[in-house]
């Protein structure tokens, strides 16, 4: 891959997105709308109504711009799959760099989050009724729009923290949906600052008085006129966070912030699902995990049990653990960020990997 977007301060990294990587992405970007009732339906869930914002990059459109880099093959789709109060345009720079790589990309706005349909009325709140809810519409967003993008080509994922967990449903319940999956710190287990016991009590005992969204204690919403709090980011690439807090600034949409206890619940009700012996046993595709060793807000011993029970199943699962990184391994800086960057895109080319299974 070529040179990566200069983050040794906010001023040249600003630069290199709002000149390089902003142009790219818009010359072959198409956004557009996902309708996961039917889907929905198929999957015994009511549905919730509204639909899905999504941005798909075109590799055709991008490798026709000549970028500095770009491989000038095509390798198929990457579907991204964002993390918990996230948005699609915050993997621009990644979308950027798999676009550099050969391959179109795909990014769902989970419900709830970005410009998708949500289903409480304050917007820094994240609720869902039902964490199934998010694996229909993913595999639905994969299944379409994905493999419209992948045009026959291999369909690989990439899932972040609570996309992660989300993914790694999809894998056990579409086991042949995707080629390859990267999980990336995902949530296998949220990290609440209590035993898990403890909050499974707490947060069934607060829906069960009809409190399911509220938000859970001291979380405050976004505040665009506040400085970025950049006290939980100390490892991070502070150019990185300080984009990212310019885009929640200049979008009301993506200021969400805030977990519900309704929400927390099916976070754990997730855990179990994923964790469990038998749904484990069922995935088929190759996966590569990344852990980070200073993650705050997800379990790391969860994930190692994930990896245990897929490979005991008989698929090719592998861990692999970045010392000294934050939970979000995509927004380090690019001492971190490249060699975590080369891993995945060597992981999707490598055809050796799953060729058993061919």
């Amino acid at each position: 891959m070529g040179a990566m977007i200069d983050d040794s301060s906010y001023e040249r990294y600003a630069r290199g997105m709002e000149e390089r990587v902003r142009p790219a992405l818009a010359a072959c970007r198409k956004e557009g709308w996902l309708d996961p009732s039917a889907a929905e339906r198929r999957a015994g869930l009511e549905p919730a109504g509204g639909q899905l914002h999504y941005c798909a990059y075109d590799a055709a459109a991008f490798d026709a711009l000549r970028e500095d880099g770009a491989t000038g093959a095509f390798h198929g789709c990457i579907v991204i799959s964002h993390g918990f109060t996230e948005f699609a345009e915050k993997y621009d720079e990644l979308a950027f760099y798999f676009l550099l790589a050969g391959y179109s990309v795909c990014v769902i706005d989970h419900r709830g989050h970005g410009k998708s349909a949500r289903d409480v009325s304050d917007p820094a709140l994240v609720w869902i009724d039902d964490w199934q809810r998010y694996a229909v519409d993913l595999a639905c967003f994969a299944q379409t729009v994905g493999q419209s993008y992948a045009s026959g080509q291999p369909l690989n994922l990439f899932a972040h923290s609570m996309g992660g967990g989300v993914g790694a449903a999809v894998l056990e319940r579409h086991p042949m949906l995707f080629d390859k999956a990267v999980l990336s710190a995902p949530m296998v287990a949220p990290q609440t600052g209590m035993s898990m016991w403890l909050t499974r009590a707490l947060v069934s005992l607060v829906c069960a008085c009809g409190l399911g969204r509220r938000r859970v204690m001291f979380q405050k919403e976004f505040d665009p006129a506040a400085p970025p709090d950049l006290s939980r980011y100390e490892l991070s690439s502070e150019a990185r966070e300080r984009w990212y807090h310019k885009l929640r600034c200049e979008h009301e949409e993506y200021r969400t912030y805030c977990a519900s206890f309704g929400w927390v619940r099916q976070a754990m009700r997730l855990n179990r699902a994923i964790l469990d012996r038998r749904a484990c046993s069922e995935v088929e595709t190759p996966i590569l995990l990344f852990q980070a060793g200073h993650d705050l807000w997800v379990r790391n011993k969860p994930q190692d049990e994930f990896i245990r029970r897929v490979r005991d199943g008989g698929c090719d699962a592998r861990l692999v653990r970045i010392e000294d990184s934050e939970h979000e391994i995509f927004s380090m800086p690019n001492a971190v960020y490249r060699p975590y960057l080369e891993q995945i895109l060597d992981f999707y080319a490598d055809p050796s990997v799953g060729a058993m299974d061919d």
